[in-house]
């Protein structure tokens, strides 16, 4: 019965195709000839064939796609590495300007040192940290060719870094203020009292530990200036930093005063080398 049914389904088909051709071929001789009953013929044919037609598009539309898919991929892919470079540019070029910007935000806050020093300086970019771990050192760009000399304070905008302490011909290295190994003069703003200050490590504050007698009136959030005091290392009413905390030595005999520096230590990109030698 199987067998029957698909040699029925066989013959109807062959059918369908002979009838198609027959078709076709009287379609084209009385269009050929000029016949006005072609275009009821061509109606009546697209009636019967069109299901025909659009299924055999329906089946051949996937081939056709894969067709493109396969031999299409290679432009493809350069339209795709195309974009990807595109887009790449776009980010190193938007990269580039948001440090561009950074680095005028940076240079710009250095025109503040005009408010508080009428000293020469040079404008110098931090290269490096310390050149080891006991060390509280950052290197600058600029050395000796500049006219920077050992000793000489460093500074940015918010106030004092430190001072240089090794100078090669292009190259320099600062001691940071915060390094423990080191003492140096400020002074109190509201008091006018001088005292000894010190730093206390990597991201700490200064202390002024010693020289500022019990009795002597410090309020938090005080201004402390560098002192110029006697043979001091640097010049004076360099800004320092602002009074956090306030406490009393072991004795009680005076003060210790812990100070939070205004320059951001932690986050250097430019200084300005104040061009002024200690006394001897």
């Amino acid at each position: 019965m199987a067998l029957s049914r698909r040699s029925s389904r066989t013959g109807r088909s062959r059918f369908t195709l002979l009838l198609l051709v027959l078709t076709s071929i009287t379609v084209l001789t009385l269009d050929f000839r000029g016949s006005g009953a072609v275009d009821d013929v061509r109606g009546a044919a697209a009636t019967v064939f069109g299901p025909v037609r659009d299924a055999g598009a329906w089946v051949g539309r996937p081939v056709a796609d894969a067709w493109n898919g396969v031999f299409g991929y290679g432009d493809l892919r350069s339209e795709n590495e195309a974009l990807r470079e595109r887009v790449a540019e776009l980010q190193s070029q938007d990269a580039r300007a948001e440090a561009a910007l950074e680095q005028i935000d940076a240079l710009n806050e250095l025109n503040d040192i005009a408010d508080w020093t009428a000293l020469p300086t040079v404008t110098a970019r931090v290269s490096g940290g310390s050149l080891s771990n006991f060390e509280h050192t950052v290197q600058l760009d600029k050395g000796s060719d500049q006219g920077l000399a050992e000793g000489m304070p460093v500074v940015t905008g918010a106030g004092l870094v430190g001072r240089l302490t090794m100078v090669t011909g292009s190259r320099s290295v600062v001691q940071l203020v915060t390094d423990p190994d080191w003492r140096w003069g400020v002074r109190f703003a509201r008091s006018q009292e001088v005292g000894i200050a010190r730093g206390t490590g990597e991201g700490r504050p200064i202390v002024v530990d010693q020289g500022v007698d019990i009795a002597v009136d410090v309020n938090r959030n005080e201004p402390v200036t560098t002192s110029g005091f006697g043979d001091s290392v640097f010049p004076p009413d360099i800004p320092v930093g602002r009074v956090t905390e306030l406490g009393e030595s072991p004795d009680q005999l005076s003060q210790v005063v812990t100070v939070e520096p205004l320059a951001d230590l932690d986050q250097l990109a430019y200084v300005r080398v104040l061009r002024w030698t200690p006394p001897p």
